[in-house]
């Protein structure tokens, strides 16, 4: 495992009108380029996750995975707007010479692509053998199948979807106004809006999981208990834990992200986009998803040209796609699988 830091000195244009002044973007490599450059497998990583994908997708990538560094050179690119290293709020202005904060520019997924394919040329890699990612990261890979659709030859996509629905951004609205109740919000301070995020981070935690998960999981043995519930210590608990390691920043930037997502703008249609897509495409879906539910992915998947379709069952709701990691390895297995029948039968 490496990782690195690419510097872009150029202006970089942004979708919405604004620029940035160049940016950094920080990544991890796992294993070698073969010889051809035919091994890349490229991870596009979820709302508040890293570039180090072997510490938060175990089981899918790891010495004895499906995707290991024994065989594949492994990428994942912390993107903009993020507090992982890559250019995001907590940066510095190169016009002011004081970080960003809240005069940090809106940032679409076509910005985040634009920046992931400009560090692929800039790494000299032609094309990529499989590009997977989940949530954010599978709008991501969408978006990147759709803009350069002989880029990659596999796309695997998870928990996703084409356009962020209203629902899925009610859900972020209601955290940024969470966020934006702290009396610090707005603060020129790396930790402006940190008991918003916790607040934040709680009502997220209701979209990630659903009603079966938390009785499942919380549900309080002790009938004769009247207070400090599991379930409240638990979103007490997912609030602090996040404030450890995120910036409210960010949070609101990358969430407004993920509102604008749709792959149909500017576009003759969103099905005609996605009917431009060529790789071989795999959509997995999570039965019990709220927050992307299946209906979505079942969409995707009438209008990709070349695709299979599979839906995990899981206890876990969105979060399925990073804890039932085994369940997915075994769908992705079988799609590589199913492909090689069809490349004999051609």
């Amino acid at each position: 495992m490496q990782q690195h830091y690419y510097t872009y000195k150029e202006k970089f244009d942004l979708e919405f009108g604004e620029s940035l002044e160049g940016f950094t973007l920080s990544y991890y490599t796992y294993g070698q380029l073969n010889q051809d450059k035919s091994n890349v497998i490229w991870v596009c990583h979820a709302l508040t996750g890293n570039a180090d994908v072997f510490d938060w997708w175990n089981g899918l990538f790891g010495e004895d995975a499906i995707f290991n560094p024994k065989d594949h050179f492994i990428i994942c690119v912390n993107v903009l707007g993020s507090c992982y290293g890559s250019t995001g709020p907590t940066s510095i202005n190169p016009k002011t010479k004081e970080p960003f904060y809240d005069s940090f520019p809106n940032i679409s997924i076509r910005d985040i692509v634009n920046s992931l394919n400009i560090l692929r040329d800039h790494l000299d890699i032609k094309s990529i053998n499989t590009l997977i990612g989940g949530s954010l990261g599978g709008q991501q890979a969408l978006e990147w199948a759709v803009m350069h659709p002989k880029m990659m030859e596999n796309l695997i996509i998870c928990a996703t979807n084409s356009k962020h629905s209203a629902w899925g951004i009610a859900f972020n609205e209601a955290q940024r106004m969470s966020i934006e109740a702290d009396p610090t919000w707005g603060d020129k301070s790396d930790n402006a809006g940190v008991n918003g995020l916790k607040a934040a981070r709680a009502i997220a935690m209701l979209s990630y999981r659903n009603y079966s998960t938390y009785e499942e999981t919380q549900s309080e043995k002790d009938v004769n208990k009247v207070d400090n519930y599991r379930a409240s210590t638990y979103q007490q608990y997912q609030g602090d834990k996040l404030t450890k390691r995120f910036n409210a920043y960010s949070y609101w930037t990358l969430s407004k992200t993920m509102d604008s997502h749709h792959l149909g703008r500017n576009r003759k249609s969103l099905e005609e986009a996605l009917q431009s897509i060529q790789a071989y495409t795999q959509v997995i879906g999570i039965t019990s998803d709220v927050l992307f539910p299946v209906s979505e992915q079942r969409f995707i998947t009438q209008h990709i040209p070349n695709v299979t379709y599979e839906e995990i069952t899981s206890l876990y709701g969105h979060d399925g796609f990073l804890v039932e990691t085994y369940k997915i390895a075994a769908a992705i297995r079988a799609f590589f699988k199913q492909k090689n029948k069809k490349r004999v039968v051609l």
